[in-house]
């Protein structure tokens, strides 16, 4: 793990750094490739994507549109095979879904016809936990997410955080060592998705749990990663993995710091690099076409 040379670091980021360093891996990937066939031929996914991630550790996932985000945390995840490398939580192969990763995806998948406690009491007991152990598990995680007050409530009578809410208690009920997050937040509003990344951090702060988050919001990567995974496209490769420079407790003030600054700067220009050879721009006036005759002029 290096921070790039237009970065400095204070002492209490390097020491941040230091201890995540020391702690034990959780997940390793080693020369993971996925390939899709078709019935026009092979794709290429994933090309030999390689990284660790410590305990305790929060990454975050960027790339271009395309380049393997989603496919890469659904094989991390259990839920797609991949063609060849390894994936290795707590050293042992991942081989299908586990207790030991939960899962938030973008979409709402809770179940309409269960209340909030049996959604996130519905993993529990689908492990033959007892239904009044699972009950207290299930409020202990609502009152964790704020969502105890809610707890007899469905799933329409929820806001979109709310929701996401219910499936972040419901991932971490079964006590996972990995959160897997999927673009959990792409769907909110501006204002719901600042409060429900400082949710999700406080949550971090308080439980042993590591998380590897997808996004392609580059202000939501800086704010929430210890590092961030920058993805190639076609086919998905690791292109740098950069340290955060932006100290913790995180703020929304920090968003106009230097670190902050300079690392988005970076970020934009490894997924959007300049093309060497930019085509000639058509003027707008010969790119527009009128589709009626109209009348009145509005320059």
């Amino acid at each position: 793990m290096h921070l790039p040379s237009y970065l400095t670091q204070s002492d209490a980021v390097k020491t941040r750094f230091d201890q995540l360093k020391s702690r034990e891996v959780i997940l390793e990937v080693k020369d993971l490739t996925k390939v899709y066939k078709t019935a026009k031929g092979e794709t290429l996914a994933l090309k030999n994507v390689n990284f660790k991630t410590h305990r305790r550790e929060f990454v975050c996932v960027i790339g271009a549109s395309g380049c393997g985000k989603s496919t890469l945390i659904r094989i991390l995840a259990g839920l797609e095979p991949h063609t060849s490398g390894e994936v290795l939580l707590d050293n042992k192969p991942v081989k299908g879904p586990g207790r030991d990763r939960g899962m938030v995806f973008q979409g709402y998948t809770l179940f309409p016809w269960l209340s909030v406690r049996k959604n996130v009491m519905f993993g529990l007991q689908m492990n033959n936990i007892g239904r009044e152990e699972a009950e207290r598990e299930a409020d202990l995680w609502l009152e964790l997410v704020g969502l105890d007050k809610f707890a007899h409530a469905y799933p329409h009578e929820l806001s979109g955080g709310m929701k996401q809410r219910v499936a972040i208690a419901r991932a971490l009920v079964n006590q996972p060592r990995i959160l897997l997050m999927d673009e959990p937040f792409g769907a909110l509003d501006a204002q719901t998705r600042a409060k429900m990344q400082a949710h999700l951090l406080e949550i971090w702060r308080n439980i042993d749990i590591t998380i590897l988050f997808i996004t392609h919001d580059l202000d939501e990567a800086i704010y929430l990663a210890d590092r961030i995974l920058v993805l190639k496209a076609h086919p998905g490769e690791v292109q740098e993995l950069i340290e955060v420079p932006v100290s913790r407790p995180r703020s929304a003030m920090q968003f106009n710091s230097p670190e902050f600054i300079a690392t988005k700067a970076r970020l934009e220009a490894l997924i959007h690099p300049p093309k060497e050879h930019e085509e000639t721009e058509i003027p707008i006036q010969q790119r527009m076409i009128r589709f009626v005759n109209v009348q009145d002029n509005v320059e």
